[in-house]
């Protein structure tokens, strides 16, 4: 069954784009809160659990990634026994996996005090508050989230993210309304467990309402079991490098820095993931495309869609990464008041504009590659980045002047991604799939695009450093005037690319354009 992936993209682009807003606004409102409600040490812990839990999560060990993309040729088939018997053994896989993290998770709490430099908040036990987490994150998968592989293999993610949006909406709005009359901690961590169990019950219900021909009965042969169980080697150790990148940056700032210290990176941190969900709208619409594309389309026509959907991608990536150079710090003094123990000086923000850009400019790149099942290839490569990221992390964070001590656990996750991973994962997908023409025809566009994002950094830095005002009223000057700078020169760029975009016509073929 070919799958109509315009139509797909479109409805996907259009929930990711409801949904980003809500990500946008409503954790921001949150955070914000928090900040002003109860303090920045609250933040630490929100940051802290989210990290060890981040850690627990590997029991999945990537089960749900390869079973998605294993339903893509049966989808591609029409074969409704093979994907019910798909959906019987990650049902299977998801309650072992549930089991495993909530145990695992108990087995963590004699050493929880460990992981918090100085002291925490005088009203709150750790461990309860640890065990509340740890319930909010098993829930779903002793529940229906395994449901999510059949909407996901027929490229219908919207469904999914609908839901998500909606209950988020509602969840917001109930725990704004706790921490303003109760103040308590405990009733807004409590509230998440509820609307876990909501989320679960709609995903079900939606899924089977659109399929209600998939249900999880018959088996998967051997032969297939194995494959689905190499691929989750591989993705293992793609999940073990993402968790020790990712989770461990809190950990470490937690061990050596302090709940406070968590709550300043957390803050840039925050900026960095909720404008990386704009661009999410383009490329999370488009894996399960690729995955159908891949067997019904050929490789010539599965390499002008990826470098069409490439570009269209990294055409929103200079603008964002544009505006964050201009507004980042001018955000920051706002939001926090300029309070002196959550501000940084002005190295911390490039910082994280590099890392924004340079994590975006592979997405595209990664859903393709996932969408082909090309784990095996380069599943050291998250390892060696995880631990060069670990290994330097804890080595800035001793020696670099205490100023600087974050902006190295920064510095280190850059290193690993730029050096190591973006490298590495390129040349499995060019030498794997497409070719060395190919390649070079994606290099010299990752390449302008760069030189692109650069320029207009500077643009948007200078223009919005010459508004003379401060406080809300600057904000919104230096934001209006930045993205009046960023946008003349982006159309001028990419005035094509985007026209062509605009009007859904047939990208010209690879290399014809340049950055």
């Amino acid at each position: 069954m070919k799958l109509d992936f315009k139509k797909n993209v479109k409805r996907n682009m259009v929930a990711n784009a409801a949904s980003s807003g809500i990500r946008l606004l409503f954790p921001f409102l949150n955070r914000t809160l928090f900040l002003w409600l109860l303090g920045p040490a609250y933040l630490g812990l929100n940051g802290l659990f989210g990290s060890i839990l981040g850690v627990l999560m590997l029991a999945e060990l990537g089960f749900g990634t390869a079973v998605v993309c294993s339903m893509y040729k049966p989808v591609a088939d029409d074969d409704r026994e093979l994907l019910c018997a798909y959906l019987k053994f990650y049902r299977t896989v998801y309650r072992c996996v549930g089991a495993v993290i909530f145990f695992g998770g108990l087995a963590l709490l004699p050493f929880l005090d460990r992981l918090v430099h100085g002291s925490v908040p005088p009203d709150i036990d750790l461990h309860v508050l640890y065990v509340i987490h740890l319930v909010n994150t098993a829930a779903s998968y002793f529940l229906f989230a395994y449901r999510g592989v059949v909407l996901g293999a027929h490229h219908r993610n919207d469904v999914v993210t609908n839901i998500r949006t909606g209950v988020s909406i509602a969840q917001y709005i109930v725990v704004f309304l706790i921490l303003l009359v109760t103040r308590n901690y405990y009733h807004y961590v409590l509230a998440t467990v509820v609307f876990t169990v909501v989320q679960n019950v709609l995903l079900v219900k939606a899924s089977r309402r659109l399929f209600p021909d998939i249900e999880p009965r018959g088996a998967l042969s051997r032969e297939v079991r194995r494959k689905v169980v190499s691929d989750v080697k591989s993705i293992f150790m793609h999940k073990v490098g993402g968790v020790i990148t990712n989770s461990t940056d809190n950990l470490v700032i937690s061990a050596f820095l302090g709940l406070v210290a968590v709550a300043a990176y957390g803050n840039y941190y925050y900026v960095v993931t909720s404008v990386a969900g704009l661009v999410a709208v383009v490329y999370s619409s488009m894996t399960g495309g690729f995955g159908n594309k891949i067997y019904t389309e050929s490789k010539e026509e599965n390499f002008r869609l990826f470098m069409r959907m490439n570009r269209l991608s990294m055409v929103v990536v200079v603008f964002c990464s544009a505006m964050m150079a201009g507004l980042y710090q001018p955000f920051m003094e706002v939001w926090v008041k300029g309070d002196p123990a959550l501000m940084r000086h002005a190295l911390t923000p490039a910082l994280m504009v590099f890392y924004f850009y340079i994590m975006q400019s592979r997405q595209v790149l990664l859903a393709f590659k996932s969408a082909a099942s090309l784990w095996k290839q380069d599943r050291w490569k998250p390892i060696v980045a995880g631990a060069v990221n670990l290994g330097s992390n804890i080595l800035f964070v001793l020696f670099l002047p205490d100023a600087y001590k974050l902006d190295g656990v920064i510095f280190s996750t850059i290193i690993g991604f730029a050096f190591i991973q973006i490298p590495w994962e390129s040349h499995v997908v060019f030498s794997s799939f497409f070719g060395k023409t190919e390649a070079r025809a994606y290099w010299r566009s990752y390449f302008g695009f760069a030189a692109c994002t650069f320029a207009l950094c500077v643009v948007a830095w200078w223009t919005a450093r010459i508004v003379p005002v401060d406080g809300i009223p600057g904000l919104a000057l230096k934001g209006a005037a930045s993205a009046a700078a960023v946008s003349v020169l982006l159309f001028a760029l990419f005035r094509r690319d985007i026209s062509a975009l605009l009007h859904s016509r047939k990208a010209a073929p690879a290399g014809e354009r340049g950055a």
